[in-house]
């Protein structure tokens, strides 16, 4: 007796392979180079903020965290700036420098009795205009970015010093009243107007890198500028208007370090510039270019805030452990930075 089988099912030459699971999907978000060391950061963030509350009493609690973004509300407009200008593989050594010019300006317009509607605007357009002139020389005089905005930062620097010399008070009633004002959350708990601009300039960065062909372009040119051009992208027109939003928001970083110190002073923000890198590199941002997000460098920031807490609370060591802590921080991301594009090629 012949038994017939049925006959096999069609091939159709597509092989189909079974879904990750959830430990293999997690694996490969820590082992990418886009994503891997931003995971990492936030780890990194939780774990010192839960060691702060268990070593610390008082230290787990509401206003702790929001004290990171009312300290910090400066550095996070910079970082943003930071980031728009890494992606494509450059570098702004300037920002620390036009944040102290943007204090100083700030301060002598608002002595001489300019409305704080006047002196603000102002100050983001000449910080702007100076991200401008950074950007065509790289482009167009092909000045590589760390000399064209070395040479910034010693002309906003020396600027401050045109002003005045010395520390400029400010006395002007609407915007002490802007600085020291505070927004009440319940609880407690408050920020300040400072937190509400910056958290504004996050969300504003975040539409425009990953919802518009600006953003795009950026991107593209990280991961490699004559493939842009190829490809048709506005690739000039991008690499100029990146120093500009970073002089824009170093300008409007200025004005946010003005709320917090109601003065204008030519040494402020001395290195401010390494801060900011350090903020976007350990927020994963790679260096060379290409890959990063803000939210990324928005959690470097709050990593470098933290420790600067955890310091404080102890009581007992050097502010310059900051720095120590800080150094080491960003040799680890960028040798993880390092490893992890090496595994992709």
């Amino acid at each position: 007796m012949t038994t017939l089988l049925p006959a096999p099912a069609p091939t159709t030459g597509v092989s189909r392979k079974a879904p990750k699971g959830l430990g293999a999907r997690i694996r490969d978000a820590f082992t990418s180079p886009k994503y891997g060391p931003v995971l990492v950061t936030a780890v990194l963030f939780v774990a010192v903020f839960v060691i702060g509350g268990i070593r610390y009493p008082g230290f787990l609690s509401g206003q702790v965290l929001l004290n990171l973004f009312v300290d910090n509300a400066y550095l996070i407009v910079l970082a943003v700036g930071m980031t728009f200008v890494i992606l494509t593989g450059g570098i702004d050594l300037s920002v620390g420098a036009v944040v102290a010019l943007s204090t100083m300006i700030a301060a002598s317009l608002l002595q001489a009795g300019l409305p704080a509607a006047v002196v603000i605007p102002l100050i983001l357009v000449a910080t702007s205009a100076l991200g401008l002139l950074v950007g065509l020389m790289i482009h167009y005089f092909k000045v590589q970015p760390f000399i064209a905005t070395l040479a910034a930062m010693f002309l906003a620097r020396g600027l401050c010093y045109v002003i005045s010399q010395s520390s400029i008070s400010i006395t002007d009633p609407a915007f002490i009243a802007l600085a020291v004002s505070r927004l009440p959350l319940g609880g407690g708990m408050s920020i300040t107007w400072s937190v509400i601009i910056a958290l504004i300039v996050v969300a504003v960065a975040v539409w425009v890198l990953h919802r518009t062909r600006f953003g795009r372009t950026v991107y593209a040119i990280g991961g490699g500028e004559h493939s842009g051009m190829l490809m048709g992208l506005p690739v000039a027109r991008t690499k100029v208007l990146v120093y500009v939003v970073s002089g824009f928001c170093s300008g409007l970083a200025g004005v946010l370090f003005t709320f917090y110190t109601l003065s204008g002073y030519p040494l402020t923000a001395i290195g401010t510039e390494l801060d900011a890198i350090a903020a976007v590199v350990i927020g994963g941002t790679l260096l060379a270019g290409g890959y990063g997000f803000v939210l990324g460098s928005v959690l470097g920031v709050l990593v470098l805030g933290i420790i600067q807490t955890i310091i404080t609370f102890e009581g007992t060591l050097s502010s310059w452990w900051t720095k120590i802590f800080i150094g080491v921080l960003l040799l680890v991301f960028i040798v993880l930075q390092r490893v992890l594009t090496a595994r992709r090629r």
